[in-house]
This record gives structure tokens, C-alpha cells and sequence, in this order.
């Protein structure tokens, strides 16, 4: 078996953790971002298992300005 390495981004909605793979597009939740991440896991593995990527790309991060009216945001 190969193992591979993919990148999680998580973020918080509500009461749940949402935790995605930009790589292949996998997304899933739990209540705690390790529940999300092994989740996230499990459900890449199937994805995978059913749809071999063609090409292998990495994400990268990075960040971004954007101006939001004070008014909106409750300032």
C-alpha cells in the first residue's frame, strides 16, 4: 500500500467542525476537529479507492485583503 499526504482545511460552522481536501475535493464534519479529520480521512480513502486522480497536485495557502463595509460586520 502507498501512502500519500493531502492537506485538511477545518473550519468551525455552528457546533460542527468542517474539514476539507482541496487536493481531491473530500469534505467532512464532526464534533471535534479530530472527529472532522478522521472523517475527513476515512472518506478520502473511499473516494479514492472508487476514483484514482489522474494527476497529483498540491495546495498551498496563503492569504488575502478584502474590504468589508464596518456596517455589515456589527463594528
Amino acid at each position: 500500500m502507498l501512502k500519500e499526504t493531502f492537506s485538511a482545511v477545518i473550519h468551525k460552522e455552528e457546533d460542527m467542525y468542517i474539514a476539507e481536501c482541496p487536493e481531491v475535493g473530500t469534505v467532512s464534519q464532526g464534533k471535534t476537529v479530530d472527529e472532522a479529520l478522521d472523517n475527513l480521512k476515512e472518506a478520502t480513502e473511499l473516494y479514492l479507492e472508487e476514483f484514482k486522480p489522474k494527476t497529483k497536485s498540491k495546495s498551498f495557502l496563503t492569504t488575502f485583503e478584502v474590504t468589508v463595509n464596518e456596517e455589515a460586520v456589527g463594528a
